[in-house]
């Protein structure tokens, strides 16, 4: 690579992005009755001024009770339709960073209370609670509602609301789809032999686990358009004895990869309370690094990624081929204005922000 690898452009299906920085999906938890509302005109508004190759829109629920909590957005009818379309086609009067949705269904971990409240799971009688689906009708944590197994009747119902959320997210314009296959939600929920306990074909042996979650994948390939990239988002590991593992990990990308899924977003855990996450900088960095060792797609590092020196050691010594921020470009939403000025590169700012340039950065705002 010739100058700061991650400033350099990388092609993911049809889809070319200026740098290598990924904005990583963020729940708001403040949509009502499943519509986007004015905060994620201001909170995607403002990402997609920041210089980024790619914003993607946080975990969108593609039926009611797949949402995390009550004020989760959607993409199951024509009413959140319409919201996402009225936050986009502002946030597009402005800005040309390419769009990406991750597309959920939270499994045995929806119906809680919004975070900043607690996050605890609300019961089914609760006001703003429903009963959660499941692979196996084992509950997340002691104590909570367990989840009803999912027969196959509500299999098939679930699949369908990936595909048609992805038709949705196609008249959308938008560019790309990410399936949401980690953090101990429904897709995870299904690979992981501590959360699916089924003795029929979509449980026991790991083909027999992933079954589910390929199917789901296959819907959306086929129904979102050939010429935009469906990537998946996984949990390398589940961080407990006799969970899912990046062995695991590897057979799920590798069998993505012959489906045609274009890029893989390497995270961690969610799954179990009982986990032992190592946590420090770059900890799921060598997760990434495994998978992009056993498969040809372009792989997302994420994970506690703060400084410019770091990111581009990521991406320059093939760990990974793009990294992923969140909480990160959150603190500081010009984080790769000044990534950019830190490795000498340049990157793209609207013309209004133009005057903001440091003098002694002149020729960062050079990207196109």
């Amino acid at each position: 690579m010739s100058g700061p690898g991650l400033f350099t452009p990388i092609t993911v299906g049809d889809l070319t992005l200026r740098n290598r920085i990924v904005i990583a999906p963020m729940c708001q938890y403040s949509a009502e009755n499943g519509c986007m509302t004015d905060w994620h005109l201001i909170h995607l508004g403002h990402l997609a001024l920041s210089g980024a190759g790619l914003l993607t829109i946080e975990a969108t629920a593609v039926v009611p009770e797949g949402r995390i909590t009550y004020r989760d957005a959607g993409l199951w009818d024509d009413t959140t339709e319409g919201a996402i379309a009225r936050v986009l086609d502002s946030v597009r009067r402005w800005s040309d960073m390419p769009i990406a949705i991750q597309l959920a269904h939270a499994g045995r971990k929806a119906s809680t209370e919004v975070p900043w409240k607690g996050g605890a799971q609300l019961p089914p009688d609760h006001a703003n609670g429903w009963q959660t689906e499941a692979p196996s009708a084992l509950p997340f944590a002691a104590g909570e509602v367990p989840p009803m197994a999912l027969d196959r009747e509500g299999l098939a119902s679930i699949r369908e609301a990936f595909a048609e959320a992805a038709r949705r997210a196609a008249r959308l314009g938008i560019g790309a789809v990410q399936l949401h296959g980690a953090h101990g939600y429904l897709l995870h929920e299904f690979l992981s032999p501590l959360s699916n306990r089924r003795d029929d074909e979509y449980g026991g042996s790991l083909e027999n686990r992933m079954r589910f979650p390929l199917e789901v994948f296959d819907a959306v390939r086929a129904a979102f358009p050939p010429d935009r990239p469906v990537s998946v988002r996984v949990s390398g590991a589940d961080w407990v004895e006799g969970g899912w593992d990046v062995e695991g990990t590897i057979a799920f990308a590798r069998a993505l990869e012959a489906r045609g899924c274009a890029a893989i977003h390497v995270s961690s855990g969610g799954l179990d309370p009982r986990q032992d996450i190592p946590v420090g900088p770059s900890y799921q960095v060598p997760l990434a690094r495994v998978v992009k060792q056993a498969c040809g797609m372009p792989v997302v590092a994420v994970g506690l990624i703060h400084e410019y020196e770091q990111a581009e050691a990521i991406v320059g010594t093939g760990d990974a081929d793009m990294i992923a921020i969140a909480r990160t470009i959150l603190y500081d939403p010009r984080w790769p204005w000044h990534a950019a000025a830190h490795l000498g590169a340049t990157v793209k700012a609207p013309p209004q922000y133009l005057r903001s340039q440091p003098r002694r950065f002149r020729g960062l705002f050079g990207g196109e």
